[in-house]
């Protein structure tokens, strides 16, 4: 849905993406992907919400994406954002250094809500959040 405020990041929960896409969810939310490092893929998700400013929600689930805990720097980034090196300050990730402006981060913090629902894979119970 073009113009719905939320969007839903099932991590490295390939599945639960699968499953989003071919359920009745699709047509409440702006747009459902994948998260799987914590410097690229933060960097395009910091991206698109500047770039589709009706996105105010983004409901984080599925299951934490292995030894890059791409989740957990996501949310560290908008409690925290970004030292002088570009690092995610507090994130325990192998390589959480970003790409994107500061003005970027500083939009991502201050109009992006975040919904911790990391570990949750049935539909149902993400439905809820919407």
């Amino acid at each position: 849905k073009p113009n719905s405020e939320t969007a839903i990041c099932t991590l490295s929960s390939l599945n639960l993406l699968k499953s989003l896409k071919h359920s009745d969810i699709l047509q409440s939310v702006g747009i459902i992907g994948r998260l799987l490092t914590e410097n690229k893929g933060i960097d395009e998700i910091i991206r698109y919400v500047n770039q589709n400013q009706n996105i105010k929600k983004i409901i984080i689930c599925g299951k934490e994406v292995w030894g890059h805990k791409a989740g957990h720097s996501l949310f560290q980034l908008h409690q925290n954002g970004i030292d002088n090196n570009n690092r995610i300050i507090g994130s325990k990730s192998p390589d959480p250094i970003l790409s994107v402006k500061h003005s970027e981060i500083s939009y991502f913090q201050k109009e992006i809500k975040l919904i911790n629902l990391i570990g949750e894979t049935n539909p149902e119970k993400i439905f809820q959040y919407i």
